[in-house]
Parts: structure tokens; sequence; C-alpha cells
């Protein structure tokens, strides 16, 4: 009876700290115990299974699609979001909302952000981050080359400047073009020292945002002009890739796929992502569900944000490519 006395008297202080929300002094007193001895008796209570935590996750959230995520992928952390339709532009809005709030409060002073301009999803983001005040950026960076048709190219630049003005930090455009006609027009477009200004900012990259794509690209891109042609695609997929991220591509393992194309864009390589503190990576859609699996496994990314429906079938779907 010893034993069942303890744990009733253990039990009374649980009920009188967790239900009663009185603190461990005043129950101290109450009890006529010493206040170490109530704070024993509720490590006491935890062990005894008497006390038991429970998590209730609300409804819209998916802590186990992403706990799956997490345990199947390897994946430091996952943001799984509502959405309503399995549709892009809805998609896209969600995950963009999301992005939002995890850049507001996690952003630390200083921070140097890498941003890949070519991204629907990120343009999202930006559209819902609100001014941040506390705690600001130094720099917003470019990390894939800009120019090409006029018509979409104040896209990539009013991504990057935008999101520079909304975190306070200075704008490192990179103008030139993503994907140069060879690699000796690469290199003289390298030389640039405002290019090389940019580029040299790769290595101090603190966080990075990026995108996934298919090997097939967007719309936006398509239209940017920042592509390879329909023969140097199918190459692509014949080498194996499923999807990159800046026009770096890799297979349905995650391994780099190097091909004499990868030589003439000029952006972050994934050697140098890998070596960024943070990487958030904002994608979603059924297009994108294979593409979105490999560049998990390429190991760069310590956050995906995806939607409901793309996070069952990177967890339950069986890849085409498998």
């Amino acid at each position: 009876m010893t034993r069942l006395n303890e744990l009733r008297l253990i039990s009374r202080v649980a009920q009188m700290y967790h239900l009663e929300g009185r603190r461990q002094a005043e129950i101290a007193q109450h009890l006529r115990l010493s206040q170490a001895t109530v704070s024993r008796m509720l490590k006491r209570a935890e062990a005894e299974d008497i006390v038991r935590t429970s998590v209730i996750p609300p409804v819209g959230t998916y802590s186990e699609l992403e706990g799956a995520l997490r345990e199947k992928y390897d994946l430091p952390e996952a943001i799984v979001v509502e959405c309503t339709e399995d549709r892009d532009g809805a998609i896209m809005a969600r995950i963009g909302e999301a992005a939002a709030h995890l850049l507001e409060v996690t952003l630390a002073p200083g921070e140097i952000i890498g941003v890949s301009s070519w991204s629907q999803t990120i343009f999202k983001m930006v559209e819902n981050i609100h001014p941040q005040k506390s705690a600001q950026a130094k720099y917003v960076v470019q990390t894939l080359g800009g120019m090409g048709d006029p018509s979409v190219q104040t896209h990539a630049t009013q991504l990057t400047t935008r999101l520079a003005r909304l975190t306070g930090a200075e704008p490192k455009l990179l103008s030139v073009q993503g994907v140069t006609s060879s690699r000796e027009a690469k290199l003289l477009m390298q030389a640039d020292p405002f290019v090389r200004e940019t580029m040299d900012l790769f290595g101090s990259i603190t966080l990075a945002i990026v995108g996934i794509g298919a090997v097939e690209p967007s719309e936006l891109l398509a239209r940017s002009g920042n592509i390879f042609s329909s023969r140097e695609l199918a190459d692509l997929a014949e080498a194996g890739a499923v999807g990159d991220i800046s026009l770096r591509f890799f297979d349905k393992d995650g391994r780099p796929v190097k091909t004499p194309l990868d030589e003439r864009v000029i952006g972050l390589p994934l050697e140098d992502l890998q070596r960024v503190d943070r990487v958030i990576a904002l994608a979603g859609g059924a297009k994108k569900t294979d593409a979105i699996a490999g560049a998990l496994r390429v190991g760069v990314i310590d956050t995906l944000v995806t939607d409901k429906f793309t996070a069952h079938r990177l967890v339950d779907q069986i890849s085409r490519f498998i």
C-alpha cells in the first residue's frame, strides 16, 4: 500500500498543477511539502504515466503526413498545407501563404537570402509577406540569371527587389541570361563586374528559397526564354533527369544529371546549395510529384512546403521511374 499512497499524492500534485493551474510554490504550501518535492513529484507523474501529453492537431493541419514525409525522405522539416483543389493555381496560392508565414517568423537579422527568381510559387510567397521591422535581412541575392523575354523579365526583377524591400535588405540582381548560348558566352558574361559581385555572394547565402521544376518547363519559364530546346530537354530526360532546382537537374535518386548543358547555366550550382545553412523548397502539383521526390533525395532541402494532395502522392504513390 505504500506505493499506492505515494502515487495517490503524486496524482493529487499533478491534478493541482495541470488541471487547477496552481503554481508549484502554492501547491507546496497547501500540501505542506517542499517545492523541491513538488517538482520531483511532477516529474514522477510523467514517468509513472499519470500525466500524458497529447497533441491534437487543428483541423486543416496534417501532422501525420508531415511526419511521414520526414521519415520517408529523411527530411528535417515538412509543412503540408490545406488545399481544396488539386489544381496548380490553388496549390501555388496556399503554399505561398504558408511559406510567407514561415519566413516571417524564422527570419534572422542579417540573413543573406538567395532566391530562385523564376518561380510562380515563390512570387506568391512574396505577395503574402508583411514588411519586416525587427528581423531584417542584409541582402536578397538572385540565384539564377534572369535576362530573357523583356515582357517576362520584370517578373524576376520584381520578385528579387520586392522581397528585398519587404525584408529590409539590399537586392543583388543577376542581370544576365539564365541559359547562355555557349560555355564561352557564359564565361564572358560572368566576367562582368556587376555579375561577379552578385555571384561572389553565393557562398555567403544563409537562407535559400527555391522552387522545384519538372523537366518540362513551367509556363513562366518557357515564356522567359531561359530554357533549353525541346531536343535538349529530351536528352536530359534520356539521361535520367526527373526535375531541377534552378535549372540544375537530378535523377529519381537525387543524383545530379551532368550534361554539357549544365555548363551554359548561370546560377547557383547544387554543390553550393548543399553548403547553405537552410534551404526552403516550395513545390506542389501532380506534374511535379516525381521531381519533388527526386529533389528531396538530393539531400539539400531542409524544409519542404507542399500541399496535401502532393504530400499524399509523395508518401503513397509508387513512382513510374521505380
